[in-house]
């Protein structure tokens, strides 16, 4: 029986599996994830996170990662801490830097009360427009039980301070960098920084907005199979993937 493959799961700003669990129920047998959640409280850096994902992947002899959106800084750092053991980065909607570096002189407002009342009212349309039983509103409902205000503020402030790109470029593992069509939370301009930077990234464009593993996780399913396989077997990871 063959054993599975490892793949590090490391989620998006929420630090939850709940957007992923389409993406994971999609996948076969042979891989095995390991989804790292964040802690609620903590300072919120990827230094910080970096020791908590190495801890959760300590037993593992070799895998492959794949970061959502915040994560994506995390997963660079991860391959640079761990060239022997990670085997390939999967980068979804993801970034070295901030993504939209307008933002940038408005970190003061990435504090609790101000994202407390950010999600107050990104919270009304799901809760007038869609049925009680809606998926998207059932996941952000166990989302925003789960997640304080004061952690995503933190995240978001090293999100603003982030900017990886130096890791990247020393980096030697295959990165397959994949964006949304419709994005508009981190813009195809992210990725394109990515291939910049990295030596061996490729890139690869999938229909859907920025939670499109959630609506419809088949197409990064076939994506993350594909990739996985090709990194272990030690060729050009995305040679039949790449999108010019």
């Amino acid at each position: 029986m063959t054993t599975p493959t490892t793949l590090v799961v490391l989620p998006g700003l929420d630090g939850t599996d709940v957007f992923l669990r389409p993406l994971l129920a999609s996948l076969p047998e042979t891989i095995r994830p390991v989804v790292v959640s964040y802690p609620d409280l903590g300072s919120g850096r990827y230094e910080h996170l970096l020791e908590l994902v190495q801890r959760a992947a300590a037993d593992e002899s070799e895998f492959v990662v794949l970061a959502f959106s915040f994560a994506g800084p995390l997963a660079s750092m991860l391959a640079a801490a761990e060239p022997q053991r990670v085997r390939g980065v999967l980068l979804a909607a993801s970034f070295l830097r901030l993504p939209l570096p307008s933002l940038a002189p408005l970190e003061f407002a990435a504090v609790g009360p101000v994202m407390w009342a950010v999600r107050t009212i990104r919270r009304l349309p799901i809760w007038l427009f869609r049925r009680r039983d809606d998926p998207l509103r059932v996941a952000k409902s166990e989302i925003w039980s789960r997640v304080s205000a004061r952690a995503l503020a933190a995240r978001v402030r090293a999100i603003m301070r982030v900017d990886l790109r130096s890791v990247a470029r020393g980096c030697a593992q295959p990165i397959l960098c994949v964006v949304f069509n419709d994005d508009h939370v981190v813009p195809r301009a992210s990725s394109e920084d990515i291939l910049t930077c990295a030596p061996r990234a490729r890139l690869v464009s999938l229909p859907g907005h920025h939670f499109a593993m959630f609506a419809d996780p088949r197409p990064l399913a076939q994506v993350v199979i594909g990739f996985v396989q090709e990194s272990l077997a030690s060729v050009d990871p995305v040679g039949a993937l790449r999108d010019e």
